[in-house]
């Protein structure tokens, strides 16, 4: 299994965390830590939230020793202001930033943010440019295949990204207008890969390790980013280096290990952000963990109601009688 050398960082392994909105916090990043990721993104920060000391972005940003090495991930599109607060933030223990310019949500795009930069190279250029320029740590760029099928300009976007000083660019393969649904397009990845001399880390449809070893082998990439492959999923991150190591396909986790995961999820959550929001969050959590599951369903449903901690792992009872 190769490392991944991104700047001055290399990484143990070239599998990879995708940064997710709600999903990859603390908490979830120290359960695909321990299953072996090789880099952890962390949810996007808004450049200006940090500008303007928005108080819940301070809690985005918390990051523990046992994690690293970790990818901090800006969103913005005003070049002097994420560069301004690049520079601010740099002393933060993150190992790298990642600069978004794939998000799809509405929101962000309407405010030219994410994966509307893509419609606008002479932007992509200014932010990376001053971005890498106002800092001392390696600089990445995460991008999509294009804004729509009539512009798909990732190889162009790309060669930009790196001639302004980018370390390493992640492709996710599939249009803005695509947002997640239908195939990812690993060809695109493989041109990418083809046009620039930094490494391309390919991201999109990696749900099993036999996934990512075709993705390695189809386009050519240098590390791998899983993203909703791990969601309820830690342990593909072991997987995948597993297989990576021996050629061998290993076996999921057992209920009993599913059920230990829930409950060490839900503690973490419980510590990090209080009992409140801990059972909120892992509804959705829950409910990825358990799809597949006898009576998933019904306790999806239930789970919605409960309030408590105590209320929720006594309803994984339910799901997990045997164990």
């Amino acid at each position: 299994m190769s490392k991944l050398t991104i700047g001055n960082v290399t990484l143990d392994n070239q599998v990879i965390l995708a940064p997710m909105a709600g999903v990859t916090d603390l908490p979830f990043r120290l359960l695909c830590k321990e299953q072996g990721a090789g880099l952890l993104c962390m949810e996007m920060v808004s450049a200006k939230a940090i500008h303007y000391h928005n108080r819940n972005t301070e809690e985005l940003m918390e990051i523990r020793p046992e994690e690293m090495p970790v990818s901090l991930q800006l969103f913005g599109s005003e070049p002097e202001l994420m560069a301004e607060v690049a520079a601010q933030i740099e002393e933060r223990p993150f190992a790298i930033l990642d600069l978004n310019m794939g998000c799809p949500v509405p929101k962000v795009v309407g405010n030219g943010e994410g994966s509307a930069l893509m419609k606008d190279p002479k932007k992509v250029e200014a932010i990376v440019s001053k971005v890498s320029r106002a800092i001392k740590k390696p600089v990445t760029v995460k991008i999509r295949k294009g804004f729509d099928e009539d512009h798909v300009n990732a190889v162009e976007i790309a060669k930009i990204a790196e001639c302004a000083g980018a370390a390493a660019v992640a492709v996710h393969g599939r249009t803005r207008q695509q947002y997640y649904s239908g195939a990812a397009d690993w060809e695109i990845i493989r041109r990418v890969k083809e046009a620039v001399s930094i490494p391309v880390i390919g991201n999109g449809d990696i749900t099993s390790p036999l996934k990512a070893v075709q993705m390695l082998e189809q386009t050519g990439c240098d590390g791998i980013m899983i993203g909703r492959g791990a969601q309820g999923n830690p342990w593909i991150f072991s997987q995948i280096t597993e297989y990576l190591e021996t050629g061998k396909v290993p076996e999921g986790p057992s209920p009993a290990e599913v059920k230990r995961m829930i409950q060490k999820h839900a503690g973490l959550l419980q510590e990090v952000k209080g009992e409140y929001t801990a059972v909120r969050e892992m509804r959705k959590h829950i409910s990825w963990y358990t799809a597949g599951y006898p009576h998933s369903a019904r306790f999806r449903g239930m789970i919605n109601t409960m309030e408590t901690m105590g209320e929720l792992l006594k309803g994984l009872e339910q799901i997990f009688p045997e164990v």
